[in-house]
């Protein structure tokens, strides 16, 4: 293990070094507002009762430069337009101008913009020029937003909160090594905040101990369905034992699926950094038996064994692909394959070849580009998505590694990419 930790902590370390801090420009802190909002039950609290009084459907729009708004209210059991309109941001003035219409049918323009990262004022004025009312926004986290009107003396008229809701109905899955800063400060509001952008389910990235962050199998699996999610699959090292410590091996792993069939997981992936040493097919069969073995002690217990790569599995052993040998020397009923899309472009292979030729083997893709998804513009994400001869795994697991934004940013881009963009 004493490897593989290894990486992971530089791997740690560098994700804290790419990140950015604060997002800078006003288009971006803009694009915070997208997405299918709530109110919450009192501007006190961030609850949503079944029903809630007002939704509002912020739609994205012009590269994200701008934004089509609408907002419905709970009237006579069932919701009714009450406001419309377009927000974008103009470069020419550097300001946020918004023009809308409202129920009665006053049409009014806004202007203003964020004086901080969280802090947003605009004042709104209608089309004679008079005022019409001065709202300002406090993001007090990626999804919970607060909303207070103002009259023209400055005196507060309402105050609304929304709490961010976005649908799932797409299924799309987030690996926690991309937030994993958050999760080990603050697991349940990093987990809150996952559910409200629309996360179906989790991948957990550490296991340890018996626990996931700490906390444990029962209690995460609770805590990630509060939110509104699934936990469904798991990350776990442990490398491949020397000659003598395979039952010990076997042993460590039989006792992590059982903590993982405790938690609900539904299938474990693994990886291994040793294999880069390697220099013989022999080498490689051990690799193979081992994951056999682990493959058929999951299956045994109801759960899915499936491979991760990286970019060395795709080096030459003795003419032969390390990749692809596992995938030829590892028994189909046993072991599956989790296809990481961003490390086989980084090693020169096509991702399409691999899928067209074994179609059954993929049970997972970790969907993740050079930067935020669909940035780099390198991977053809709609030919892997809409490609006639294979499908699309079952698993699509979204994952963020290099980041242009604060990480809880670049995952909410990322779901937004997926959801918008790219599935259907």
């Amino acid at each position: 293990m004493r490897i593989i930790t290894s990486i992971i902590l530089i791997f740690l370390l560098n994700q804290n070094l790419y990140a950015q801090d604060t997002i800078e420009s006003q288009v971006n802190r803009l694009h915070q507002y997208a997405g299918l909002w709530v109110s919450s039950e009192h501007s006190d609290t961030d609850s949503v009762g079944k029903f809630p009084a007002i939704k509002m459907n912020n739609i994205s729009t012009m590269d994200n430069q701008s934004m089509q708004v609408e907002v419905l209210q709970y009237q006579n059991g069932k919701y009714q337009s009450m406001l419309t309109e377009l927000i974008g941001y103009d470069s020419k003035s550097d300001q946020i101008i918004a023009l809308g219409q409202n129920q009665q049918g006053v049409i009014f323009k806004g202007m203003g913009r964020f004086s901080s990262e969280k802090k947003w004022k605009m004042q709104d004025v209608d089309m004679l020029g008079n005022f019409y009312l001065g709202v300002e926004f406090d993001f007090q986290s990626p999804t919970n937003v607060l909303l207070e009107g103002f009259d023209e003396s400055g005196k507060s008229l309402w105050k609304t909160r929304y709490i961010k809701s976005n649908p799932k109905d797409k299924n799309i899955g987030i690996q926690l090594v991309s937030v994993h800063q958050e999760m080990l400060q603050d697991p349940v509001g990093t987990l809150r905040e996952l559910g409200r952008m629309g996360y179906s389910y989790v991948e957990t990235f550490v296991y340890d101990k018996g626990t996931f962050y700490g906390v444990s199998p029962t209690d995460f699996r609770n805590l990630v369905e509060a939110n509104g999610m699934q936990f469904l699959g798991s990350m776990t090292f442990h490398d491949l034992p020397a000659a003598g410590d395979w039952k010990s091996a076997l042993e460590w792993w039989s006792k992590t699926i059982d903590d993982h069939v405790t938690a609900g997981v539904k299938y474990l992936t693994t990886s291994n950094n040793q294999l880069k040493s390697v220099k013989s097919q022999a080498e490689l069969k051990r690799y193979s038996d081992y994951y056999n073995a682990i493959g058929k002690l999951c299956r045994a217990k109801g759960i899915t064994f499936a491979f991760h790569n990286h970019a060395d599995e795709f080096a030459l052993v003795e003419g032969t692909r390390i990749y692809d040998y596992l995938l030829e020397n590892t028994n189909p009923e046993y072991v599956y394959f989790q296809a990481d899309i961003y490390w086989m472009e980084v090693a020169g292979v096509k991702p399409v070849e691999y899928f067209k030729k074994h179609p059954n083997r993929f049970l997972s893709w970790h969907i993740k580009d050079y930067k935020e998804l669909g940035a780099s513009g390198k991977i053809d994400w709609m030919e892997l998505f809409h490609h006639p001869e294979f499908a699309v795994p079952k698993y699509m697991v979204a994952e963020v590694e290099d980041y242009s934004y604060p990480p809880m940013h670049s995952v909410q881009l990322a779901w937004e990419y997926l959801y918008y963009r790219v599935l259907d």
